[in-house]
């Protein structure tokens, strides 16, 4: 059974730090494809990162680039999201998603829309505030 599991939200000032942390269970694939998503309140879920299984692939929204940088480490089946100058609009509940790249007929795939994804996370909550 897969399951994807965040950890590292928490509560910060303007400016702070966060590293947020998706382990993935139960994937028989090899080639897995993960993102990270987020939910403000009162917003819409939006992409905020993603990445292919074998790095090739990363992106970011326009809204956080310059600030946060995906990674993963494959031996540990986890994505990582360093979150620097956080601010308050950062605010949100983020999901981890995953989806195996065969799937979608490239092993080198990721993807920004929340759509192309078939697992999440439980969601974990980061707040920015003074």
């Amino acid at each position: 059974q897969v399951q994807l599991v965040e950890s590292g939200g928490d509560s910060v000032q303007p400016g702070g730090s966060l590293r947020l942390s998706c382990k993935a269970y139960g994937f028989t694939e090899d080639y897995i494809a993960m993102a990270w998503f987020r939910q403000g309140p009162g917003k819409d879920r939006e992409e905020v990162a993603w990445i292919s299984s074998s790095d090739g692939i990363i992106g970011y929204a326009d809204s956080v680039k310059g600030r946060f940088t995906i990674s993963r480490n494959l031996a540990k089946s986890t994505i990582y999201l360093q979150m620097n100058n956080l601010k308050r609009e950062d605010t949100a509940v983020y999901y981890c998603a995953a989806q195996p790249s065969g799937s979608r007929g490239n092993y080198d795939w990721a993807a920004r829309n929340s759509w192309e994804y078939d697992y999440w996370g439980q969601g974990i909550q980061v707040t920015v505030s003074s």
